[in-house]
């Protein structure tokens, strides 16, 4: 059985786990992982649980100070084994030893899946990429320890944080900008298709902590409205939601409408890469303007935006009072400003129409509820 305290392998004596394992809550969670995508855990909406039998609470909150039992073995997560999902553990403690904002346990677990799959690695001979080894494939030639010590996840994991931290702005910062300002990598872009499983992870060892502040030392209190969230997203513009997703009388409704005056900010909701910046608004099968209000008998979003992003999630935002203030092409960053709500397009009033979508699915196929989706974010709308 593998467990915390447990050698595992040859090399795990040189894996020292911090004297104060901070609280790490992981069991019954493999319910929200239980598959290789990360769609089911995505779009389930997880309340609290208590059990009957001994009070323990799974929360599917912002964190929890449930303390680890070093007598049972971790989960499997996704295609990640109980070892390797161990490290992540290690990574994530050291994050909360050295008081680190929960979204670097995200970007530091992100970068070793991408280096390492999680494993601690010693030197592979001619497979090795230069002299890189263990979690991170740190370096020695490059500074970063003995091979000794980078091969030992809790030095490995110190020096990481210690590196990310030295990063201007890092927690608003793209996971994949962040973690490649720490690695320098041939492959720059390579770490953000991790973030979505890394925000799993997290959540599961951690009950949640995934969805606290990017910017808290602590788990409890999940982001506020208007803040970032530590998986890396916010809540596209302030307002009720006063329509549904696919409601009886809406079936149709792809997205929910978000209760905002005319003229407030929009911003993108997480990282990612602006693919349709544009006026897809018509009226009896012809063009029609933008840039006045629409009614219910125009069709299409007016201008809009669509934004792919990490894990192949899609978010749309419809009826911008004119032009967009990106680009399709354009890079843009959680809480960057796209444009300023309006009515354009198939609309009888200033709202903002927001979609998130599954699998870069833009059609209705893709399409999943907006507040379940972004609850599951630490990013909720209501």
């Amino acid at each position: 059985m593998t467990t915390i305290g447990d050698p595992v392998d040859p090399s795990a004596k040189r894996r020292r786990i911090p004297k104060r394992f901070r609280p790490l809550m992981w069991t019954l969670a493999v319910a929200m992982v239980c598959c290789l995508g990360v769609v089911v855990s995505v779009v389930q909406l997880l309340s609290d649980q208590s059990s009957d039998d001994d009070g323990s609470v799974i929360l599917a909150g912002c964190g929890t100070n449930v303390v680890i039992d070093p007598d049972s073995e971790f989960p499997e997560i996704g295609p990640y084994s109980s070892e390797q999902i161990q490290n992540a553990a290690i990574i994530i403690s050291v994050g909360q030893d050295m008081e680190v904002p929960a979204r670097g346990w995200i970007i530091a677990v992100a970068t070793a899946m991408q280096e390492s799959r999680l494993t601690n690695l010693g030197h592979l001979g001619d497979r090795n990429d230069h002299d890189s080894q263990g979690l991170f494939q740190q370096r020695p030639s490059s500074g970063w320890g003995t091979p000794e010590q980078v091969t030992d996840p809790v030095y490995a994991s110190t020096k990481f944080y210690d590196k990310l931290l030295t990063i201007d702005n890092w927690e608003t910062l793209p996971l994949t900008v962040a973690a490649q300002r720490v690695q320098i990598s041939a492959f720059p872009d390579a770490y953000a298709k991790h973030e979505p499983l890394a925000t799993d992870i997290v959540n599961t060892l951690t009950g949640g902590g995934a969805r606290v502040s990017a910017v808290d030392t602590s788990l409890g209190t999940c982001a506020q409205p208007g803040e970032l969230s530590a998986s890396g997203w916010i809540i596209p513009v302030e307002g009720p939601v006063n329509s549904g997703f696919q409601t009886p009388q809406r079936p149709t409704h792809n997205g929910v409408d978000i209760g905002a005056p005319r003229g407030a900010t929009v911003v993108a909701a997480s990282s990612g890469t602006v693919i349709t910046s544009e006026c897809n608004a018509s009226l009896y099968g012809q063009p029609y303007s933008c840039d006045v209000d629409g009614s219910p008998e125009v069709a299409g979003c007016g201008w809009y935006v669509n934004i792919l992003h990490a894990g192949d999630y899609l978010t749309r935002y419809c009826h911008f009072a004119s032009a967009p203030l990106v680009k399709e092409g354009d890079v843009v960053q959680a809480g960057q400003i796209l444009g300023y709500v309006g009515s354009s397009g198939r609309s009888s009033g200033p709202h903002l129409h927001f979609e998130t979508h599954l699998n870069a699915d833009r059609s209705a196929a893709g399409a999943v509820d907006p507040v379940a989706f972004m609850n599951q974010m630490g990013a909720p709308l209501d």
